[in-house]
């Protein structure tokens, strides 16, 4: 696995338990889900700490558990899938089909949720404010829509939530459009939403901004939600 941006978060001032940041620049998505499976086994074992992964990915699409995981809500065909270097992937987490690309901040929290934070609705909403957080850090004011997951900008999605958790341990994530392409959304109904758009931190700011100083926000503000402090990094 070729490793990006290296370096990690520094200490934050919160007394929590301890969390290591690992920021792995582009990685294929099979590979990614490869390493997540491994890293949750480790992390119920408790032979690592808890762990925020944060990448980016290849073009993919990638589909929930919900239905058909969202293949009906795939617009382009095959041909022209084929043609931009787009694959389809299973996952295992909740939520609809969504894309991934280059531009965008894909992160997936490895914790543990015992003893205290065993409510998946909350952990949703803390992923969700972690976001909204970060956007706010750029002067854009995001918020939650009743009833839809993510983190929204007017009638536009920002970032993309799909969790999966088993037996309290996290896995999946969120993804951040920070200077992502957007037109490749229109390949699909993005988590099967018809009726709303798609926006991104460069668009919102009308300028380019830096992946890895994103990186750097999102994790001081998991850190600060989750009541988390950086720990040194190990093996990958």
């Amino acid at each position: 696995m070729r490793r990006g941006r290296a370096g990690q978060v520094g200490q934050v001032g919160i007394v929590g338990r301890t969390i290591e940041v690992r920021r792995l620049g582009l990685v294929p998505y099979a590979e990614a889900l490869a390493l997540q499976r491994s890293l949750v086994e480790e992390r119920r074992a408790g032979r690592v700490d808890d762990l925020l992964i944060l990448v980016e990915h290849p073009h993919v699409l990638t589909l929930g558990v919900r239905g058909d995981g969202g293949r009906s809500h795939i617009l382009a065909t095959d041909d022209v899938l084929a043609g931009h270097g787009i694959d389809i992937h299973e996952t295992g987490r909740g939520g609809d089909i969504t894309y991934h690309g280059p531009g965008q901040v894909v992160g997936y929290p490895i914790i543990d949720l015992k003893p205290d934070r065993c409510d998946v609705h909350r952990y949703v909403r803390d992923l969700e404010e972690v976001l909204i957080r970060t956007a706010a850090s750029y002067g854009i004011e995001a918020g939650r829509v009743d009833g839809l997951t993510g983190v929204w900008v007017g009638r536009d999605k920002l970032a993309a939530i799909g969790v999966r958790i088993s037996r309290w341990i996290t896995s999946h994530g969120f993804a951040f459009n920070a200077t992502t392409d957007l037109s490749y959304f229109g390949l699909i109904v993005p988590c099967g939403i018809a009726d709303r758009g798609v926006t991104s931190l460069a668009r919102l700011l009308g300028r380019p901004v830096d992946l890895g100083e994103v990186e750097e926000r999102i994790a001081a503000h998991f850190c600060a939600v989750f009541d988390r402090v950086v720990a040194q990094p190990s093996a990958v």
